[in-house]
């Protein structure tokens, strides 16, 4: 009974130090000054941009969106200029109140 506490007791200790050593070893990647900025003064990560994004990313990240919507977000950010917040989605034509909630998550204007 003993040896059973005592080799439970070791793999815990054991798997600890090993899940310690991989926490230690990942974070010493390196990340560039360049990759930071850029990561700080971008969109939030995972997030489309509705100002930038082209028509295959709007079509292909976003839930309902074919790429016939995705150019009519285009061609309106074209035509009115950039989005001054992710709610004008709904003045492009075919954009309604249920895809824009679908949706709200992944976007974002900066």
């Amino acid at each position: 009974m003993l040896n059973v506490k005592l080799s439970a007791l070791l793999f815990a200790c054991l798997t600890s130090l090993s899940v310690s050593v991989f926490a230690v070893e990942s974070a010493k990647t390196e990340t560039s000054p360049a990759e930071i900025s850029q990561a700080v003064a971008g969109a939030e990560v995972g997030k489309v941009n509705l100002n930038t994004a082209d028509v295959a990313t709007l079509e292909s990240e976003l839930v309902g969106i074919g790429k016939v919507k995705a150019q009519a977000i285009v061609d309106h950010r074209t035509a009115n200029g950039p989005f001054a917040s992710v709610d004008e989605l709904l003045e492009v034509k075919g954009i309604g109140a249920a895809t824009l909630e679908k949706n709200r998550d992944k976007l974002n204007i900066n």
